[in-house]
């Protein structure tokens, strides 16, 4: 797939990202939702892409540069991993997590009412992925 670079597969750079991952989502589920929605939204998301990027490297490969948190969106999808909700839904997610990062965009903590039980089954079912493969 275009945008994949072949890498030397690495177990323990991948349990150390999936490491990275738990505890983010733990500091995560601490901080108060109405103070802090656009950080949980944005942790969210990068949790989701430090797991989908750690199950790629125990597979050989991995995204840099312009376009990659899309084209990991789009790999995990193509390999039946994501159904088309979720893909939809973490593409919207990254889109929010950029206007976050870059624009300083403020969502409502509706958001993380609405989507917080879809976001845990997403980082569940990777999770669940990652141990298949290690």
């Amino acid at each position: 797939m275009e945008g994949l670079l072949k890498v030397t597969p690495n177990k323990k750079k991948s349990e150390s990202m999936l490491k990275m991952a738990e505890i983010t989502l733990e500091m995560t589920n601490t901080l108060d939702i109405s103070k802090y929605s656009s950080n949980i939204a944005k942790d969210y998301y990068d949790i989701i892409r430090e797991l989908m990027g750690a199950i790629l490297l125990l597979e050989g490969y991995k995204t840099i540069g312009e376009g990659a948190h899309k084209v990991i969106i789009e790999y995990f999808f193509k390999i039946n991993t994501l159904t088309k909700d979720e893909y939809i839904f973490l593409d919207n997610l990254r889109d929010i997590r950029n206007r976050i990062t870059y624009d300083g965009f403020f969502i409502e903590d509706s958001y993380i009412h609405r989507n917080k039980n879809k976001i845990e089954q997403i980082i569940l079912k990777l999770k669940t992925e990652f141990k298949k493969k290690i």
